[in-house]
Parts: structure tokens; C-alpha cells; sequence
């Protein structure tokens, strides 16, 4: 091989692993970002589940000394000079009262309420082969509230179009939609840590 072709050679190479490096640079933060958005579930000091937040907010609270980890997800965040072992479970320190509580309004939260359940015909399915059906049309002045959207399989929300329940023969709701409430917060931490056996001995009693 000619010494210019050996050099055109050596630069191509180097290429190649710049570009090899940028790409498990790329893949690290990406893994990095998805093991910050991990379910973390939060405990009062009581060992009362209150709350579901992101790995991120739960690694803050931890640092911050107002949380403890009481449960580790096996995973590990490599910083440039440390490692920090993921939480699945924390507890807050101090007790906190819990207001009444609230919860964002949203596709995720409803489909989550309804166990990914048509609410009209009880076929289960995966949430992007659900929607979201006012009972009351907002065409007929139904507003969008936890009373009045159920998740809905898109068969359904078809036949039922923009018409009211009592004009259907056919179809009828499974279960009244409910408010949110305590019940439904603990339903939705059970659906979300379902995967995930360190939170069975605080949610499943």
C-alpha cells in the first residue's frame, strides 16, 4: 500500500470511530433520559403510597434529604464522577398531610382509570388502539371532565357518533364514570406498578 493510500486509509478510520463514539455517546444519554423517566413510587413517612413521580424528581427529593430510598430498581446512572443507584420505591422523611387530591386530567390518566377497558363494549386493548368518548357529546354541550370521558375503542366511538346513550338501543356504559378520588389515585399507582414487584408489598395489602 502507497504511503497515500495509507494515510487516506488511517483518516477513514479515524473517522469511523468518531463516528462510532458520537453514537454510544447518543445511545448513553438516551439511556440515560429513559432511566430518568421511570415510575418511582413515593411513600409518606407513614409507608402510606401517595404519589407516583419520574426517577428524576425522586433522585432530587433523595439528594436534597427529604426523601430515602427504600427500594432500588437494580439500574445504575453513571454521572462523570459517580454512580447513582436508580430508586423504585422512596419514602419522605417528614409526613406530609395529603389535601384532597387531584390529578391531571388527560387521555393517559382516564385509559389508565378504565383499566384500558372500552367502556362500551369491555374489550381490552393496548392505549394507542384506544380514544377517548365524551358520554355526553360536546356537540350537545358535555364538557371534558373525569364524568364525562370514558376510553373508548374507536368501533365504538363510531357507532355512538355525536348521539346521546338513551338514543342508542345498543350501547350502554359498563361503569358510571367517576371523579377522581382516592380510590382512583391508588387504582392508577396498582395498574402502574404492576411490573414492578418491589412496590407490591405498599400497594397490594
Amino acid at each position: 500500500m502507497s504511503l497515500g493510500k495509507a494515510m487516506i486509509h488511517a483518516r477513514k478510520q479515524k473517522a469511523i470511530a468518531r463516528a462510532a463514539a458520537h453514537v454510544g455517546e447518543a445511545a448513553a444519554v438516551s439511556h440515560s433520559n429513559h432511566m430518568l423517566q421511570m415510575p418511582v413510587l413515593v411513600l409518606n413517612a407513614s409507608y402510606e403510597p401517595i404519589n407516583i413521580c419520574g426517577a428524576r424528581r425522586a433522585l432530587v427529593l433523595v439528594l436534597k434529604g427529604i426523601a430515602r430510598t427504600e427500594e432500588e430498581h437494580g439500574l445504575t446512572l453513571h454521572a462523570q464522577r459517580s454512580r447513582v443507584a436508580m430508586p423504585s420505591v422512596i419514602r419522605l422523611l417528614e409526613y406530609r398531610r395529603i389535601p384532597h387530591q387531584t390529578r391531571a386530567l388527560s387521555r393517559k390518566n382516564i385509559l389508565l382509570r378504565d383499566r384500558n377497558t372500552c367502556q362500551y363494549c369491555g374489550v381490552v386493548l393496548p392505549s394507542s388502539e384506544l380514544t377517548l368518548d365524551h358520554v355526553i357529546p360536546r356537540s350537545r354541550g358535555g364538557n371534558s371532565t373525569w364524568e364525562n370521558l370514558v376510553a373508548c375503542c374507536h368501533a365504538c366511538n363510531r357507532r355512538k357518533g355525536n348521539r346521546m346513550l338513551h338514543e342508542l338501543d345498543d350501547m350502554m356504559l359498563l361503569r358510571e364514570p367517576k371523579p377522581f378520588s382516592l380510590h382512583t389515585s391508588r387504582q392508577i399507582m396498582r395498574m402502574l406498578g404492576r411490573g414492578d414487584d418491589r412496590w407490591r408489598k405498599y400497594l397490594f395489602y
